[in-house]
């Protein structure tokens, strides 16, 4: 069928396309973060009331949606059971299963990321089985970023197994209920979710995971990795070096500002930093972070001369760390005591309050008493003034750090620990009962028994009342980033269909069935979906092209439904960037990739994924 003739352009129609573009342009430019552009979209289309035609009661009305507060739900049944630490008990069976063989690596990563993430949130996900897989490939001798890839698009995959694997899922549901007065039921595209999944786990075990560049070598060490070489250098105080006497508080004001003292030995052994009464001696030795220039200027004029050693990363991680000389032989060393310090690599998150500040204004230092010595972007390493940059997310640090204060650091909601804390307490004991949880959840909701609004905080409550989750845990577990960006772009989505707006663009992209089968426009949208989710974000996308796919079949006479299924799982499928979908950048830092990477692997997969979806959907619900 041809489709009718475009409606005319209104002013309601230019303002709400002025709001878009905005939000896109500031979506893009990460100029402000995304939930804060979200509001500012909010507050544009309530404040335009007589052409967005959205009153302060819909502008609101996101925040009391039911699909926002199910989210809201799942991040905390999520955080319940990584509480219990459930995830790290399938990471122990998972590396005595794959050993050194990277195919059972890989195929291991897969099914533990991609499984789990059909019922509970795929970013949590991801966070717990970062340091579980950088940990796998290491002890492997496999390169982390053979894996961490595979990590995030396995999960993205699995989240499309059920309604509540993503947040996208949840959205689409509610606005296809809105327009079609068709929500998903828990399992309606399971079928074609474990189609996609097999399809995507067949590609990256078998052509993937060759196009994956070894960013990271599989033996080197954090320093190594780091290249840490040229900054980090041993020093020993001479009998004439100015600083023999001196406290450690007086050092650090004179030194220059991209000078740190990371670790101060006395005869081979560790000397606890953070007392700051602490008196240098003649023939202690020093670990100096600071560029080659700035060391030799050190050298010259404070009496310190250069072990003919590098710095070996068994000194650094604690290994040759003993109590320090007894209380008799003080020499200014009063209350100095033994405290173990290892090397460690922090992820910035989204909605880390981190982003956006330097790292000498976050607690790294104040409240951790973390050393920063370098930051990787992406593929490149940082090691300049690095202090004074701003830590934007996805970047991964390089910290030395006390181990007493790791668990502490991986309870922080704004950072990630990207290795596995040994000894850490979970509450194993409540394991079955948080799974039992889950499950009575999905059960609930999939027998029509309780809307799964209604399931999903009476798992929440029945966590909290059964001791799985402590109650002011609950606020830490929701990222409240994606639950802002949720409420403020749901208000957007309806003022698109209010307006025409969504009817407009249909129009437009009904013009292909000129020449296309209603088959190829399917695929058209599926494609322009995934593609502005690269910009947009995944929630963003479904929120304003489920309704412009509504109009669009509308106008060619096809099955809405099946152009709402097109968008949701487009919507899940940014695989050629890392900043289209959260769980790819968590990944970004941690496997030392390079942007191009993402396209280098993704573009395959997204092209392999957009024919099986298309054809999958027509199969099965017809188009």
């Amino acid at each position: 069928m041809l489709p009718a003739q475009l409606p005319p352009i209104t002013a309601g129609m230019v303002v709400v396309f002025a709001i878009t573009l905005l939000a896109f342009g500031l979506f893009a430019t990460e100029r402000v973060p995304v939930d804060v552009t979200a509001l500012l979209v909010l507050v544009a289309l309530m404040v335009l009331e007589p052409w967005t035609q959205i009153s302060a009661e819909e502008g609101v009305a996101g925040f009391s949606n039911s699909a926002t507060i199910t989210v809201l739900a799942m991040f905390i049944l999520s955080a319940g059971v990584s509480r219990t630490g459930a995830v790290q008990r399938l990471g122990a069976r998972m590396a005595a299963f794959a050993g050194d063989s990277e195919r059972r690596q890989l195929l291991s990563v897969i099914s533990v990321a991609g499984l789990p993430s059909g019922v509970l949130n795929n970013t949590p996900i991801v966070a717990m089985l970062i340091p579980v897989v950088s940990d796998l490939a290491r002890e492997g001798h496999t390169s982390p970023s053979k894996l961490l890839i595979p990590l995030s698009y396995a999960s993205m995959v699995g989240g499309m197994l059920t309604l509540i694997g993503t947040s996208t899922n949840l959205i689409a549901s509610d606005v296809s209920a809105r327009l079609l007065g068709r929500p998903f039921s828990m399992f309606e595209f399971t079928g074609l979710g474990v189609i996609v999944f097999l399809t995507g786990a067949g590609y990256l075990l078998f052509v993937g995971h060759r196009l994956i560049p070894e960013r990271i070598s599989a033996s080197e060490g954090l320093l190594a990795e780091y290249r840490m070489s040229e900054y980090l250098t041993e020093v020993v105080v001479t009998d004439n070096s100015p600083l023999v006497g001196r406290t450690i508080e007086a050092i650090n004001e004179t030194l220059p500002s991209d000078v740190a003292v990371i670790q101060i030995l006395r005869n081979d052994r560790e000397v606890e930093r953070p007392d700051t009464e602490t008196q240098i001696r003649n023939g202690d030795a020093l670990i100096i972070r600071a560029r080659p220039e700035r060391l030799k200027r050190l050298v010259s004029t404070q009496g310190l001369s250069i072990a003919p050693i590098d710095v070996p990363e068994t000194v650094l991680d604690g290994a040759t760390n003993g109590a320090v000389a007894d209380a008799n032989d003080q020499g200014g060393a009063t209350g100095t005591t033994h405290r173990s310090r290892t090397l460690v690599e922090l992820v910035i998150p989204t909605g880390s309050s981190f982003v956006g500040e330097r790292a000498a204004g976050t607690p790294l230092k104040r409240e951790y008493d973390t050393d920063l010595l370098s930051i990787r972007r992406g593929s490149d390493l940082l090691h300049r003034r690095i202090e004074g940059l701003l830590l934007d997310r996805g970047d991964t640090l390089l910290v030395h750090a006390p181990t007493d204060t790791l668990e502490q650091m991986a309870a922080d909601p704004n950072l990630i620990v990207a290795h596995e804390i040994p000894n850490k307490e979970y509450r194993t004991a409540k394991l079955p009962l948080a799974v039992g949880i889950v499950l009575s959840v999905v059960g609930l909701a999939a027998l029509g028994v309780l809307d799964i609004l209604v399931a999903a905080l009476g798992g929440v409550v029945a966590m909290v009342f059964g001791g799985v989750l402590k109650p002011d845990e609950l606020y830490d577990a929701v990222e409240w980033d994606v639950i802002f960006l949720l409420a403020g772009l749901i208000p957007l989505g309806t003022a698109f269909a209010e307006t025409g707006a969504a009817n407009l663009i249909g129009g437009l992209v009904a013009e292909t069935a000129a020449y296309l089968p209603v088959l190829g426009v399917l695929w058209v949208f599926y494609v322009i979906t995934a593609l502005t989710t690269a910009v947009v974000s995944n929630a963003g996308s479904v929120v304003l092209l489920v309704p412009i796919g509504v109009a669009t079949a509308a106008e060619i006479g096809a099955n809405p439904f099946a152009f709402v299924l097109a968008v949701t799982f487009a919507a899940s499928a940014d695989f050629m960037t890392p900043i289209g979908y959260q769980t790819n950048l968590l990944v970004y830092g941690p496997g030392g990739y390079r942007f191009t990477d993402y396209t280098r692997v993704g573009a395959p997969l997204q092209v392999v994924l957009s024919i099986v979806t298309v054809l999958g959907i027509a199969t099965l619900w017809g188009v």
